[in-house]
């Protein structure tokens, strides 16, 4: 009998210990008491020691690195890939696009980053999405002094609603699972994803009225350096109608004269850098396309195309070995800083996977679903994927949790197929959980606090996610 009570009390001191750990992460890292990388590597240490583990810390860790070792690599070289495709000036014609919608307005500069973001993301690569939204929209946002924290808000969360592609992820995962076809999930969802996407909009609109009325409208020729706002308006059409003259309120934006406000920060728009590679544009853009396309149709692992991309953009653009290396020095700050997040979140996830508290998690939150709620298991399911998919990776989630749920939901009735258009819901949430190795390329090139990130975004995040269940349900998706 004693033996018997120790064994239903250990997974409750998992279960317990799970959610201790990650609650101490977050109002460590939200109250700026410790900085994300030592927060997830030190804390869940301690854990590993209170679960009564901490001889197997060793194990845990390297389990963690080698299952994240391939999504490092990645990210490493695809920030050196499309870095170099920024030196080089393949995105300036949608710099001057933007430009050219937005008019130095900030409601328009918001509204611009959503769209941005959810079109680069049909690409089903976060990591990309974030590195060309932030490359595109930062020197706006930080010239105009605008939040920035709003910037990577929006752009994580139009980046989780297109995260549900049937390429991007969850809903292969959820496929797979369940044994369903990928397509019978996604179609269906496109309505409520679309109003999802467009909730999304009318929030960018929201915080861009807001940012609008605590900075006032800048004409052009105020945001950029004279040079630069001729090479702005004549690429964006060489006319005045690009320009909009209003009184800036107290306190705006500014002129940019600020230390923090040198044209090193605007160099997206430099007409005269010395890395534009104009002869090259075609080549480029080929060689990006062709990089995205071979991505979706996984003709070969992502860290390797990213690997090969690189290696061949580098050369053909800056033969000479000093140039390359000025162009890796250039890009060593993104890549340590984000290759360092993900090797200590391999800390934080092979820690909660190796001591069992994702299971003993999981296992909890389904067991307490009360029986009369069974005959509503996709409802269940899509609330559950909200903190579920935000304190857990996809993988645990869609291969650990959703069949447990399925199974459940299939006593009552409720199809397989509701259960996975359901577990669909919580991606934008998702797209800013910790454990996502994106969000910290996301708010390492908008040089965000993640803590101010997370108190920012959770909030709108959650309502979107929400939006979209109820647009499920209404449309009886769901």
């Amino acid at each position: 009998m004693g033996c018997s009570r120790a064994n239903v009390r250990y997974p409750l001191m998992l279960t317990i210990l799970g959610f201790a750990m990650i609650a101490t992460f977050l109002v460590l890292i939200m109250m700026k008491k410790m900085s994300p990388i030592a927060a997830l590597v030190l804390i869940p240490a301690l854990f590993c020691v209170f679960v009564g583990k901490g001889a197997h810390l060793g194990d845990y860790v390297i389990e963690g690195v080698t299952s994240l070792a391939p999504t490092a690599a990645m990210l490493m070289f695809a920030i050196v890939y499309f870095g170099v495709m920024i030196d080089v000036g393949l995105f300036d014609p949608i710099v001057r696009g933007i430009l050219k919608f937005a008019k130095a307005d900030p409601m328009r500069i918001v509204v611009g980053t959503a769209v941005l973001a959810a079109i680069v993301s049909l690409d089903g690569d976060g990591s990309t999405t974030f590195m060309i939204t932030v490359s595109a929209m930062y020197p706006l946002y930080k010239r105009l002094k605008m939040s920035l924290v709003v910037l990577t808000g929006v752009a994580a969360m139009a980046n989780g609603v297109m995260n549900t592609l049937p390429w991007g992820g969850p809903t292969a995962r959820a496929a797979t699972a369940l044994k369903l076809d990928a397509s019978d999930i996604f179609v269906p969802m496109i309505p409520a994803l679309l109003v999802g996407l467009l909730f999304v909009f009318v929030l960018s609109y929201a915080l861009g009225l807001r940012e609008r009325k605590r900075l006032g409208v800048l004409t052009l020729d105020e945001v950029l350096e004279p040079q630069e706002a001729e090479t702005v308006l004549v690429g964006a059409g060489g006319s005045d109608d690009g320009k909009v003259s209003m009184t800036k309120a107290t306190g705006g934006a500014g002129s940019g004269t600020d230390a923090e406000d040198t044209d090193d920060d605007f160099q997206g728009l430099d007409p005269n850098r010395d890395t534009l590679r104009p002869r090259l544009y075609w080549f480029n853009a080929l060689l990006t396309v062709s990089l995205l396309t071979a991505m979706i149709m996984e003709w070969l692992p992502i860290p390797v195309l990213f690997l090969l991309g690189a290696a061949l953009a580098l050369t053909v653009n800056f033969p000479r070995i000093p140039d390359q290396r000025a162009r890796l020095a250039a890009h060593a700050d993104n890549v340590l800083n984000v290759s360092g997040m993900v090797f200590a979140a391999a800390v934080f996830t092979g820690v909660l996977q190796g001591t069992g508290m994702v299971d003993s998690m999981a296992k909890w939150m389904v067991d307490v679903i009360p029986e009369g709620m069974g005959p509503h298991m996709a409802l269940v399911t899509g609330l559950l994927s909200l903190p579920l998919t935000y304190f857990m990776s996809n993988d645990g989630f869609y291969f650990g949790v959703l069949p447990v749920l399925a199974e459940a939901g299939a006593a009552h009735g409720v199809s397989p197929l509701e259960m996975a258009r359901a577990s669909l819901v919580g991606q934008p949430l998702h797209m800013s959980s910790p454990l996502v190795p994106a969000v910290y390329v996301l708010v390492g090139m908008a040089k965000v606090e993640f803590g101010d990130h997370t108190r920012f975004v959770v909030k709108w995040a959650a309502a979107t996610c929400l939006v979209i269940l109820g647009a499920g349900i209404l449309f009886g998706i769901i």
